[in-house]
């Protein structure tokens, strides 16, 4: 290991609730448990040092009271962890809206951003959330966006200047998280436009998750944006870095999140998140990321020095089968994947 101690290195706990619950799946894994898994993961002395967390039963609610959110403050410190990032469940499923229907479900969008925010205040209050983000996204598909594209991509950038306005009174930043299944976001020059378009950076940014974002450059659900040509061979290797660095450079600038990730270069999912990115365990022989060294594209910026846009970053990694995730070995292998990002691209404070 390099003495780097930035980014903080954080699971996800969310990856115990997507995916699950829903008719011949697998049942939710409880919050406790998601903890207690991060906590006793271990390589060579590195540990992880927080978690990120959405805002959403059954592991915490969007209505969390006072008393509810000092219990969970208490209960991430008392495994040596923090929290960072936090999901603002924006979605008709869970309370939200579509951002671009600018009544009730503009409305109700608002509404938990403007929860997910308070939230995110008060466990900073409180002293367990030195940093991170509230984590947003349109909330509607690539399909119903499409029948209006110009029309419904400023409609979604009024409902994201508004919930810039929600951030600031709160004190927080908006990550807007790049994947496929976001209608307006579901291609790389999309998610640039509407960036542009909120023209908010100081409270409006981008996350970045490395399985997404691979897809963006194959243009799944855009192939009017897709940087990697049809059928393209994935042995070679120059043109996976020509893309990235295609990428990369349009997005980096925007990015205040980033989530490491692998992904095999094909698209799965449920209800919402149908056609997403598939989310391979970091030693997938099927993966086509070369983790430690596609993270610096992201890292690093144009000149090769660390960005340090963000003090963490997170190991996502959904639908994963409660087999596979209640295993030591998985996060063993994650947390292996993340210290090797950051002893390449990491930085000392």
């Amino acid at each position: 290991m390099t003495s780097n101690n930035f980014p903080k290195l954080h699971n996800a706990a969310w990856p115990g609730v997507v995916g699950k619950g829903g008719e011949g799946a697998d049942p939710p894994i409880d919050l406790d448990t998601m903890l207690e898994l991060t906590a006793a993961a271990e390589v060579n002395g590195a540990r992880f040092e927080g978690v990120d967390l959405f805002l959403f039963d059954p592991h915490v609610s969007i209505d969390s009271s006072d008393d509810d959110l000092k219990r969970l403050a208490d209960k991430v410190r008392a495994r040596n962890l923090a929290i960072g990032s936090v999901v603002a469940p924006v979605w008709p499923p869970t309370g939200g809206g579509s951002a671009m229907d600018t009544g009730e479900g503009r409305t109700n969008f608002l509404t938990q951003v403007r929860k997910g925010c308070a939230i995110a205040k008060n466990l900073r209050e409180l002293g367990v959330r030195p940093y991170g983000v509230v984590r947003i996204d349109s909330a509607c598909g690539p399909g119903d966006w499409s029948a209006d594209p110009e029309g419904n991509q400023r409609k979604i950038a009024e409902t994201f200047s508004l919930a810039c306005d929600i951030a600031e009174d709160h004190g927080e930043r908006l990550a807007a998280e790049g994947e496929i299944c976001w209608g307006g976001m579901h291609s790389w020059r999309r998610m640039v436009q509407l960036l542009e378009m909120v023209n908010r950076p100081k409270t409006l940014g981008f996350q970045a998750d490395m399985a997404h974002t691979l897809l963006y450059t194959m243009g799944y659900n855009a192939p009017e944006d897709a940087i990697l040509p049809t059928n393209f061979a994935w042995d070679d290797h120059d043109k996976i870095d020509e893309a990235l660095i295609q990428l990369t450079a349009a997005l980096r600038p925007w990015t205040i999140d980033f989530h490491v990730a692998q992904n095999d270069a094909t698209v799965f999912g449920s209800g919402s998140h149908d056609r997403t990115g598939r989310h391979c365990l970091p030693n997938d022989p099927n993966g086509k990321l070369d983790i430690a060294r596609h993270a610096g594209f992201w890292l690093r910026d144009e000149k090769g020095n660390p960005t340090k846009a963000f003090k963490h970053m997170c190991w996502d990694g959904c639908m994963f089968p409660n087999s596979v995730m209640m295993k030591p070995e998985t996060w063993n292998s994650i947390l292996a994947a993340m210290v090797a990002v950051r002893d390449a691209h990491g930085w000392r404070e």
